[in-house]
């Protein structure tokens, strides 16, 4: 506080003393109190409006695309990128080609998909399991529930009744009983596994197409198909064969009787040649007689009715 009170004294004597400049010297006033004549930098304008602003900005252009809300983008076809595939059909029983059609590329011209095809046969394989297996507990066989010897005494192990496991005529520890071993899978897979093994076959060209039906006449005996087959290899020897027909449309007479279905007496006379090949309809055939046997001799139509049947995985 000493040191502090002398400067502020000498800050009030200067003060003073250039008030008493400023009265007394009339240079000051004149020289060092003058307006300022000098031009700034800065130019001087009016201040423009938010309107006319608004205005002169050009509008900046959308980077967003517009996607019309109307109506959605078609997807592109399924077979766009990939051309159909040819198959040749040929004549029976001449085995003669007569002519070409051609298949989508989803059809009979798929990649080989090992992973699907098990999966799908897998999924056969356990559908076709009965599991009707059944065994008696003890409570379900017939006896007396009187205990046989003392709990005590005997010198033997302990023993219960007759209905027993450890007796003969006992009923069953742990037996199997019925149960399902069926298991699910997806129907749009399934039907991708089936055309899979077509299109595999048909690379492999085990897949023959016929323009006609597949018939046997009545004086055609199963020795003759034994021949017919053992005649174009396709025997024993060089794997058995699945002929693969559409289901018959069966007529009845004026009597009202059935008529006879060449079709049928094919299907007789293939299970009498049993080590050749097997006949069966198109709506019989799963994934694994179509990877089993050696080749595919199916007619025009029931190819047509398998893919039609075969393709609700498809969206296109």
């Amino acid at each position: 506080m000493a040191q502090s009170a002398p400067a502020s004294q000498n800050l009030v004597t200067l003060s003073r003393s250039m008030r008493r400049l400023q009265v007394s010297d009339p240079l000051w006033n004149q020289h060092c109190l003058a307006p300022r004549l000098a031009r700034s930098y800065a130019t001087h304008t009016e201040l423009p409006s938010a309107t006319a602003a608004r205005q002169s900005i050009p509008p900046i252009a959308s980077r967003r695309a517009t996607v019309p809300t109307a109506s959605r983008p078609e997807p592109p076809s399924a077979d766009k990128f990939h051309p159909p595939v040819l198959t040749t059909l040929y004549s029976w029983p001449s085995m003669k080609p007569t002519s070409y059609t051609s298949y989508r590329y989803h059809h009979l011209n798929l990649p080989l998909r090992r992973d699907i095809l098990h999966r799908a046969v897998v999924f056969e394989g356990d559908s076709t399991r009965q599991g009707t297996a059944s065994t008696k507990h003890r409570t379900q066989v017939k006896g007396s529930a009187k205990k046989l010897r003392p709990q005590k005494g005997t010198g033997s192990a302990r023993l219960s009744d007759k209905k027993s496991p450890m007796l003969r005529g006992g009923g069953v520890a742990h037996g199997p009983h019925p149960r399902d071993f069926s298991t699910d899978l997806p129907s749009k897979v399934y039907d991708l596994a089936y055309r899979t093994a077509l299109s595999y076959r048909y690379k492999k060209g085990e897949l023959i197409v016929l323009d006609n039906e597949v018939k046997l006449d009545s004086d055609q005996s199963p020795r003759w198909l034994a021949n017919f087959f053992e005649a174009h290899g396709w025997g024993q020897g060089n794997g058995r064969t699945l002929v693969v027909a559409c289901f018959p449309q069966t007529g009845f007479d004026e009597n009202g009787k059935e008529l006879a279905v060449p079709k049928h007496h094919l299907v007789d006379a293939m299970n009498q040649v049993g080590e050749h090949g097997e006949a069966q309809y198109v709506h019989d055939v799963d994934v694994k007689d179509l990877l089993s046997f050696g080749r595919i001799v199916i007619e025009r139509a029931a190819l047509n009715e398998m893919l039609r049947y075969r393709s609700k995985d498809m969206t296109v």
